[in-house]
């Protein structure tokens, strides 16, 4: 897999856990560093591992269904794509309760936003043999991009943050779309 599309996949994902942490900033003003680190790395964490979960999942399929894994990676990243898109537009008010200082909302946090990131693992399964780089670049864009939320929340509030998420399901229907006319037309 080319690593612009590794890149996209990763910001897509990510847009949950900055989503959250955009929230987070603007409801916490008073976060400390190490607040901002403890989430950065929960949301990266699983975010990495979540897909190496869902990809080792995909394997044990893949020898069944490659004769058209195309059309399952293209309808696993858009319905991600149009959940996310979905969810997007419902109000979050969950969200809002989250402090960084709470071990368990935090990983209960890290959990719900990258349960989109299991499933994508399973379509890297599908047109990959090396999920090892993936897995770190969508860790470590995750990170950062929640570093970077906490301090845009502090500074501007959540005034963009169903906007980001749904640009991130459009990236993903926007690769299933690119993986399936590669595998029927090239």
């Amino acid at each position: 897999m080319e690593l612009p599309a590794i890149i996209a996949i990763a910001m897509s994902l990510a847009m949950d856990a900055f989503a959250v942490s955009v929230v987070t900033g603007a409801a916490y003003k008073e976060l400390h560093i190490r607040h901002t680190l403890r989430m950065a790395m929960f949301f990266g964490g699983f975010q990495a591992f979540m897909p190496a979960v869902g990809y080792l999942a995909g394997l044990t399929v893949r020898q069944y269904i490659s004769d058209y894994d195309h059309w399952i990676a293209f309808a696993i990243l858009a319905a991600v794509g149009l959940k996310m898109i979905y969810e997007s537009f419902k109000i979050k008010s969950e969200r809002r309760a989250m402090h960084p200082a709470n071990l368990a909302m935090l990983l209960a946090l890290a959990v719900a936003t990258s349960i989109d990131a299991l499933a994508v693992g399973i379509t890297l399964s599908l047109i990959t043999s090396s999920i090892i780089a993936a897995i770190i670049i969508i860790g470590v864009v995750t990170f950062v991009l929640s570093c970077v939320g906490v301090t845009i929340g502090k500074r501007f509030g959540h005034f963009f943050e169903s906007g980001i998420e749904a640009f991130g399901g459009l990236v993903l229907i926007g690769i299933g779309v690119k993986i399936l006319i590669q595998h029927l037309f090239f």
